[in-house]
């Protein structure tokens, strides 16, 4: 990126903004990735701030959202070693794993309809907040919590109709179109 302006940012606020990560996490690698991506965020969303003297809060505040945005996602979901838990999983019957397959919801994720895949994508793989999801899609947060519902349901109907069309070995697609194109190049 050739940005003088960038430039001068990242050379006047990268170690205030990675000693505010540092003593927000304790961890020199998550100071740095906060760090980094508080950069990112500037260099594809900075233009929108009207006011350039406010540059400093912005990145600031940015930081801050990003640090209690991962904490509510390890809040949420907790992360654990496999052995220390083993004990606590619920022991499940082979086929009830094998229906669980990602890419079965990755294909019915992709035949949602448009209008719900976006907020469906941003809540589930982005794990964005509705909040979030409204500032980046321009909706009313009402809105976005409408989409989300509607795509739930949609995407729980498909993964119905695929459970239900799954007879023997044989597994109908839920988009014939994508099977028989993704067959011929794979």
């Amino acid at each position: 990126m050739d940005d003088p302006e960038f430039e001068e940012l990242v050379e006047r606020f990268y170690q205030p903004l990675y000693r505010f990560a540092l003593s927000l996490t304790k961890r020199e690698h998550e100071a740095c990735d906060l760090t980094q991506h508080t950069f990112y965020m500037w260099a594809t969303k900075g233009h929108q701030l009207r006011d350039r003297s406010k540059a400093k809060t912005w990145l600031f505040t940015t930081l801050l959202r990003a640090f209690l945005g991962s904490r509510r996602r390890e809040t949420r979901f907790p992360h654990h070693e496999f052995d220390q838990v083993s004990h606590e999983l619920p022991s499940q019957k082979a086929t009830v794993v094998n229906d669980l397959d990602g890419g079965i919801v990755v294909e019915a994720m992709l035949s949602v309809d448009e209008l719900y895949r976006s907020p469906l994508t941003l809540f589930y793989l982005e794990e964005h907040s509705y909040k979030e999801i409204a500032e980046l899609l321009d909706l009313p947060i009402g809105t976005v919590m409408s989409r989300l519902s509607r795509g739930k349901q949609q995407l729980r109907d498909l993964l119905r109709v695929r459970r239900d069309a799954v007879r023997g070995d044989k597994i109908v697609p839920l988009n014939p179109h994508r099977e028989t194109s993704h067959r011929q190049h794979g």
